[in-house]
């Protein structure tokens, strides 16, 4: 089907940056955008949808959450990471089932349909359960099942998180048209031997995909590494031959410039969490730094026992104002920065070329926001509104390779009534309540 969207502004993405298009017209062709103008497209659509009071901007990217952790959302609160990890949320997620985690992706995929969230990067267990609900949603996700290891006599072959993640790959990479993808995963230097992360990062290079890990989250975490290798995390991982492939490294709050470097070299992508850094007091990774060298870095929720939510506006209104109040200098994070870290960046993180941007021959994945909220008037400078005001609530539609999702509080692709029973039933059955 062929759509115009009529009378709405649009941030429309240039080689320069980003233009706004006000009272503009976009129109889609199937899973692509055809048109962007400020005049009416000469040839008809087969429907036309007047946004009048709207503007368009491109679909959000959330590079880095763990989907099912909805149902421990609020849970370890408090707690710094190593406790809230080992002795909270641990022994909560060796209770879960299956159907506890289907029930909490598609929680999760409604909340972050209804802020903006066209695709997003997953790691957890029973991850089929995850990409069924992706698959179902219109979504796009790249899932993995993440690699363990505590046992250091552990044959490699024999680990059965890495059989999991060989047969989700084979079962499930390029479903949906493409819309899902799968990735493989070590999940941190601190939960693997380097015999199954050495293995793992060879199965990224023989298959394909990308690598997703975190990667210095704490000073804890790092210091602990350089005391038992020798090296910080990020050396650990490239000295394993984790880097020779496509890869993307969650939190990287406490890499060094060493580290950075390394990852420059290797074009390791890093993905910016602020809320749930700040949350468990692990510090503020050094965003400035990792773009004055050229990295490409992303914005990621993480999941929601860490947030407490996937609202990427608010990442992105986050990412915005941390940088420049620590290095007291309000230049240092641009809103055009924020923005294309919250969209084209985790893009290209996921290695989908093709979206990120409002471009003609793009794929038609974009957000709506409402402009008629008082704290959305006046539109003098759209990025800024963007970075600074807008709230996940006032996204109004929600479309993902053309196809739209969320209209005005509507969900198009899932019950939301029937997943909020689930998922209300699946807490009761986690916590005995």
């Amino acid at each position: 089907m062929r759509r115009l969207y009529k009378n709405c502004g649009i941030l429309q993405s240039t080689d320069e940056g980003f233009a706004f298009v006000e009272n503009g017209f976009l129109g889609t062709d199937g899973a692509f955008i055809d048109y962007i103008g400020a005049a009416a497209p000469a040839e008809p659509y087969d429907e036309e949808r007047d946004m009048s009071g709207t503007m368009l901007i491109p679909g959000l990217v959330n590079a880095h959450t763990h989907t099912p952790m909805t149902l421990l959302r609020g849970v370890g609160s408090d707690l710094p990471l190593q406790s809230w990890l080992f002795d909270t949320v641990f022994p909560i997620e060796d209770r879960l089932t299956p159907a506890m985690i289907r029930a909490g992706s598609e929680l999760a995929l409604l909340e972050m349909i209804s802020t903006g969230t066209t695709s997003f990067s997953d790691m957890y267990m029973e991850p089929g359960e995850t990409v069924e609900a992706v698959l179902a949603s219109g979504m796009k996700a790249n899932i993995c099942r993440p690699v363990q290891c505590f046992d250091p006599a552990e044959p490699v072959e024999e680990n059965q998180r890495v059989i999991e993640a060989l047969a989700l790959y084979d079962r499930y990479n390029g479903a949906g048209d493409g819309r899902v993808r799968i990735d493989f995963c070590v999940h941190a230097e601190y939960t693997c031997t380097a015999p199954v992360a050495r293995y793992t990062a060879g199965l990224v290079r023989e298959r394909g995909g990308n690598l997703h890990i975190h990667l210095s989250e704490t000073k804890s975490e790092h210091d602990e590494c350089v005391r038992k290798y020798g090296v910080t995390p990020a050396r650990w991982f490239a000295d394993l031959g984790a880097f020779d492939s496509r890869a993307f490294a969650a939190h990287c709050v406490w890499v060094t410039p060493d580290d950075m470097a390394v990852m420059k070299r290797h074009g390791v992508s890093a993905v910016h969490c602020p809320s749930s850094n700040m949350k468990l007091g692990s510090g503020f990774a050094p965003v400035q730094q990792m773009l004055e060298l050229g990295l490409n870095v992303a914005l990621g929720t993480d999941g929601a026992a860490s947030n407490n939510n996937l609202n990427m506006l608010e990442e992105l209104h986050l990412a915005s104002l941390i940088h420049n109040g620590i290095s007291g200098d309000p230049t240092v994070m641009r809103p055009a920065d924020t923005i294309r870290m919250a969209t084209v960046n985790g893009a290209r993180l996921q290695g989908r070329e093709d979206t990120g941007e409002l471009r003609t021959g793009r794929r038609a994945d974009f957000a709506a926001l409402s402009l008629t909220a008082p704290h959305m008037c006046p539109c003098l400078d759209p990025l800024a509104l963007v970075a600074y005001s807008a709230q996940g609530s006032d996204v109004v539609m929600t479309v993902a390779d053309g196809q739209i999702l969320y209209d005005h509080g509507r969900f198009l692709t899932l019950d939301r009534d029937r997943v909020l029973a689930d998922a209300e039933s699946a807490v009761r059955e986690l916590y005995r309540v």
